[in-house]
This record gives structure tokens, sequence and C-alpha cells, in this order.
């Protein structure tokens, strides 16, 4: 949260990556590594997958929401609904991954 906070504190951040990476690319990224981080804190506290699953969505929804409220008061940006509906976009996939690829490792024989 802290280094999307900081991103988003500046005005044109990572100027090179952002001129050849669509924005909403980037946004799904970084919101889908923070829903498999807050989903992985929360399955790891012992919470079902369908409570961790929907606590995730709120937390990174809502701080997605959070944030673009925060662009609009950083000189060139803006907040932009687009951009949170892909924030949640992100904070469904997290999830996914971390549930896909927990089952995989759980599914390899051990040595």
């Amino acid at each position: 949260m802290a280094a999307i906070f900081h991103l988003s504190s500046q005005s044109e951040p990572l100027p090179e990556l952002t001129a050849l990476v669509w924005d909403k690319l980037l946004h799904t990224i970084e919101y889908a590594g923070l829903g498999f981080l807050v989903f992985r804190a929360l399955a790891g506290e012992g919470v079902n997958k369908t409570s961790a699953a929907l606590l995730t969505l709120a937390v990174v929804s809502g701080y997605g929401a959070t944030d673009e409220w925060h662009q609009s008061f950083v000189p060139m940006r803006n907040a932009d609904v687009r951009d949170w509906l892909v924030d949640t976009l992100g904070a469904l996939i997290g999830p996914a991954v971390y549930v896909s690829t927990a089952s995989r490792r759980r599914r390899r024989p051990r040595r």
C-alpha cells in the first residue's frame, strides 16, 4: 500500500514504463499483487477462503477508491472511476492466483 501511495503521489510516476505499458494493465498488476498479499495474510491467520476473498475484495477495492481520491489532489493527476474498476479487478485476480498456486504446491509430490 505504501508503494502504491508513493507512486500515486507523483505527478508522473515511472514515465519510461507508463509510456510503454497501458495504465489499466499497470493498475491491474499492482492491485492483483496487493490482493494476493492481503488474501495470503488473511488465509494465514486462519480465515476461511470465502471470507478471506470477500474481505480482500473490500479492503483492496476500498483502498483503490481512496487512492483515486488521493490522486485528485496531485498535480497533473485525476481520479478515474475506470482505474478504480481495474483496481477492483486486480483485487479479484490476486486471491485467485494465490489459491491456484497454493493448490498446485499441495499437489506436487514430495521427494
